[in-house]
């Protein structure tokens, strides 16, 4: 047994405990949960004393694993339309450095304290990975097709790849309304639906997606002249690009908003209303990196919505780090440490159903520890570092 104690232990169910006391055994499984009166009282002598805070592990909701090889290549702030474009023109590589780069994005992970992972695939590439990594992953095999002909080959193709990863952690989702059809949005939910698949879309990541669905106009249309795509089949809705697709979705599945930057109070009212096992995903550093721009982070989180956190990808960001989206988050938009923590932890673990045993210090789960360097909430900045202390 293990007992070890922080300034401040954040259990995330319950209240912050000062000078707390975490007892684990020796696969990580938390024992006890204890007030420094409580183990003072039991006579303990062997505490492991850290400054710092403890909380659970982190979950990434978000990632983008097999993009780990293009740290640095995309230049920063060009808009969104500008960075697909890049990612399509330079994403190739060759296959043993992608999967190097990926092994040494796990480990950075890992290490900051990130104990499980919803992750975006295009490929098949990133499952030796996974099958190895000390993180629990899920992966989002992304569906892509605008074209309604297209539906059918892109399943078929996907599909072929689910036998790929860990059986019960992979799922089909949709990319992004602005690239899959309402043919294959039916395939994907009959899929979903039949598997009882958690699923993830990005969402309104740029101003130029809601152009194009309100009126067919905007930079998307360069986009899809760069990829030969002829849409003269498409007739914008005249709604916002969530407005326009979510009901192709099952309402009785969880999905998950990932970016959000330009959404309104308007769609999250819509939103909410049509799907409750909604979740939203902030992914501020990329969000900086591709279009400068943060989601409207107070009107989400006034609205109830169940906020989650991910990294993106290192082809949109400097590092890999849940505890640097918290702290932009926290500078910039000035919310509160606990709320923050609850986004990286425990909203996380539920939208990928793993609560059971990670997103909170509680007897009986096994979630990680992670220390943070810092000796009060005052203290937390940009540039404060977590490292996972118990795995």
């Amino acid at each position: 047994m293990r007992y070890i104690s922080a300034s401040i232990v954040y259990p995330v169910s319950s209240d912050p405990i000062i000078n707390g006391v975490v007892a684990v055994d020796d696969q990580g499984v938390i024992q006890e949960v204890l007030s420094a009166e409580e183990a003072s009282v039991r006579g303990f002598h062997t505490v492991e004393r850290h400054e710092g805070l403890l909380v659970p592990g982190f979950i990434s909701t978000h990632c983008h694993l097999e993009l780990s090889h293009m740290k640095g290549m995309i230049p920063k702030k060009t808009g969104l339309v500008a960075f697909v474009k890049d990612i399509l023109r330079q994403r190739a590589a060759e296959e043993q450095d992608i999967i190097a780069a990926m092994r040494a994005a796990d480990q950075e992970m890992y290490e900051s304290g990130i104990v499980a992972v919803a992750d975006i695939s295009n490929l098949s590439v990133s499952a030796v990975v996974k099958a190895d990594s000390s993180i629990h992953y899920h992966t989002f095999l992304e569906a892509l097709g605008f074209n309604p002909e297209a539906a059918e080959p892109e399943m078929i193709n996907l599909k072929g790849r689910w036998a790929d990863f860990k059986e019960g952690r992979v799922s089909i989702v949709p990319h992004a309304p602005y690239t899959v059809s309402p043919e294959l949005f039916g395939l994907i939910s009959e899929h979903a639906v039949a598997n009882g698949s958690i699923l993830s879309m990005h969402n309104q990541e740029t101003e130029a997606e809601h152009q194009f669905f309100v009126d067919k106009t905007g930079d998307f249309l360069s986009l899809f002249t760069m990829l030969g795509l002829d849409i003269s089949f498409f007739n914008p809705s005249g709604k916002s690009s969530l407005q326009s697709v979510l009901s192709l979705l099952p309402a009785e599945l969880k999905l998950l908003l990932v970016h959000n930057v330009f959404t309104r109070a308007e769609d999250v009212k819509y939103a909410s209303e049509l799907h409750k096992e909604l979740y939203w995903c902030l992914c501020p550093n990329a969000n900086e990196y591709i279009e400068g721009k943060l989601p409207d982070v107070a009107m989400l989180r006034d609205s109830g919505a169940r906020i989650t956190l991910g990294t993106d990808s290192l082809a949109s960001n400097d590092g890999l780090s849940i505890l640097d989206e918290m702290m932009v988050l926290k500078e910039r938009r000035d919310i509160p440490f606990e709320d923050l923590l609850k986004w990286a932890t425990i909203n996380g673990a539920q939208f990928m159903g793993i609560d059971d045993r990670y997103g909170s210090l509680e007897v009986g789960k096994k979630p990680g520890l992670v220390l943070i360097s810092a000796g009060r909430e005052e203290d937390l900045h940009s540039g404060t570092e977590s490292k996972l202390i118990v795995a």
